[in-house]
């Protein structure tokens, strides 16, 4: 079994375990046959013909079919797919339908809040980090609290501005005592994070700490020996960096200097300019 088909099979599997059958099922964009654009696309057209076609039968059959959600998971998300307005409902869709009574791991179990993310849809860039913290469970944004004003300083060194970029988790409730989500927990809640980055197709993602980089990349290394170099996830280009609360902690000039060398990576994709350099 190669590297592709393995990665298929860990994203059904993924979505068998968190979200269940059909779970993610929407009219999406629709075509003049009616059919749904991620339900008609390549990945449709690749289908056997039974199950193009199926008798009548099986219609009406309530047999578990693989969520919506990972349609587009053979292929790159790097062309837009969704106008602005689709992206705010798609989004808002999955917050209030699916993130917010969302009871499939015990996380669910002591959080005041879901805390799904925020910024532009339209952002080129995301960061994803680890999971809410205590002032994020209280407020429902994500990266409000030490870490966050960290973030906000990182995002300002790049000549951006909070609201330009999109912040999100790998895990959307916090974990009790805000410690490391378990495998299991980022297994099920991994899925929701991929919904988004598909309705937002950003051009960089900005991984941020090790759990970010085992929830999205499987790689379970330290962050030391990844950091600075770029990775790839379905045609979108990665980097890994250190998590903001590791600046705070650790706030030494090696640390800082090595963010900024990450984040000028970033920008230099991006075609975005040092502000420091005006």
């Amino acid at each position: 079994m190669d590297d592709t088909i393995r990665a298929r099979v860990r994203l059904w599997l993924r979505a068998e375990q968190a979200l269940g059958a059909g779970r993610f099922v929407h009219a999406g964009r629709r075509n003049a046959s009616g059919v749904g654009a991620a339900e008609g696309g390549a990945a449709g057209a690749r289908a056997p013909a039974e199950h193009a076609a199926p008798p009548p039968a099986r219609a009406a059959s309530s047999a578990p079919q693989a969520p919506t959600l990972f349609a587009a998971a053979e292929g790159d998300l790097a062309a837009p797919a969704y106008s602005r307005q689709e992206k705010i409902a798609l989004l808002a869709e999955l917050d209030a339908k699916h993130v917010k009574p969302c009871r499939k791991c015990v996380l669910c179990q002591q959080r005041r809040t879901t805390v799904f993310g925020e910024g532009d849809v339209d952002a080129a860039l995301f960061f994803i980090g680890e999971g809410p913290g205590e002032e994020e469970d209280r407020t429902g944004r994500p990266f409000v609290g030490r870490a966050g004003k960290k973030l906000d300083e990182m995002i300002a060194a790049m000549g951006l501005r909070r609201e330009q970029v999109y912040i999100g988790n790998v895990v959307k409730c916090r974990p009790p005592g805000n410690r490391t989500p378990e495998p299991g927990e980022m297994a099920t809640c991994v899925p929701y994070l991929i919904r988004q980055l598909e309705i937002i197709r950003p051009k960089v993602i900005v991984l941020l700490g090790a759990t970010a980089v085992r929830g999205l990349l499987e790689i379970p290394a330290a962050v030391g020996s990844l950091r600075g170099q770029w990775r790839t996830w379905r045609g979108i280009k990665v980097m890994i960096t250190y998590h903001p609360a590791f600046l705070v902690r650790t706030p030494t000039l090696e640390a800082r200097r090595a963010v900024w060398s990450d984040l000028q990576k970033v920008m230099a994709e991006l075609g975005l300019k040092n502000p420091r350099a005006r």
